[in-house]
């Protein structure tokens, strides 16, 4: 069973097709699953789309789950289209979040930290000045609401959960094993799948989301895995999938999951 459960398209602003391209570049690369996820809009800001070049506005919302289940019976019998979407995570924000969410039949939500202290963590300028101290401050903050988000029960899979190294590679160098297991911990414990997302190849870290000493890490405390491109272009649709099955294989992993009906499916490696 061949799956990519994050997909973007135009809506979010940042991402280019529709998504019927999405599920049509999926059909071309052999998957038999395609979640569709794009960015939820910012519910907790009054304007109906406060970030248009992040994210969709609140009335496009319904259009959004309408267009996706269109496609989920139009496609049926040739590959099966899954509702997602990608929500980010702000404590303050969240039961704001939970009740906008609650009534779309979502088959999965990912759940994604993108900001620290109101920064973006793709922004590289945030590091700039501070000591070792304080950046071990910074991501432990960021492993802490990372953990937040899991406890929440909003989320099926927590999205690429060491991308703050996506534009400052030096982030994996900052010491924070033990609060890297204390969030792996309560990631199994809570049931939540991580992804594996190859987006990270887009940003200067290079390479996977997360790495692979997080991903031992994960297997040594029971944790699920599943598997998102987080394309934003259809091109990009099921990118590396096989090699990181074959990674997985080699750290020790014999399965990994997607999710229907927010239900947990595993599927051997």
């Amino acid at each position: 069973m061949k799956f990519d459960l994050h997909t973007h398209h135009f809506r979010c602003g940042h991402a280019d097709g529709n998504i019927r391209d999405y599920v049509e570049a999926a059909m071309e690369a052999g998957l038999q699953v395609i979640g569709i996820s794009d960015h939820t809009p910012y519910f907790g800001e009054k304007e109906d789309r406060a970030f248009p070049r992040i994210a969709m506005g609140k009335s496009e919302l319904q259009h959004y789950v309408r267009e996706v289940l269109d496609l989920k019976k139009e496609y049926e019998g040739r590959i099966d289209v899954l509702l997602g979407i990608e929500s980010d995570f702000f404590p303050e924000h969240a039961e704001t979040y939970r009740k906008f969410l609650a009534d779309v039949p979502f088959d999965y939500i990912i759940g994604s930290v993108h900001s620290v202290g109101g920064v973006s963590i793709f922004n590289k300028n945030r590091w700039k000045g501070l000591s070792e101290q304080e950046r071990i401050r910074v991501k432990e903050e960021y492993y802490r609401l990372i953990q937040d988000s899991a406890r929440s029960g909003m989320f099926q899979i927590l999205g690429h959960i060491d991308a703050m190294k996506g534009n400052f590679p030096a982030f994996s160098d900052i010491p924070a094993d033990e609060i890297i297991d204390e969030t792996l911990q309560t990631i199994a414990e809570c049931g939540i799948a991580i992804e594996i997302n190859t987006s990270g190849k887009t940003k200067l870290s290079g390479g996977w989301y997360p790495a692979d000493a997080i991903l031992e890490r994960a297997l040594h405390f029971g944790v699920d895995v599943t598997f998102g491109s987080d394309a934003h272009v259809p091109g990009r649709v099921g990118d590396e999938r096989d090699e990181v099955a074959r990674r997985l294989k080699d750290i020790g992993f014999r399965e990994w999951v997607y999710f229907k009906g927010k239900d947990k499916k595993a599927v051997p490696l």
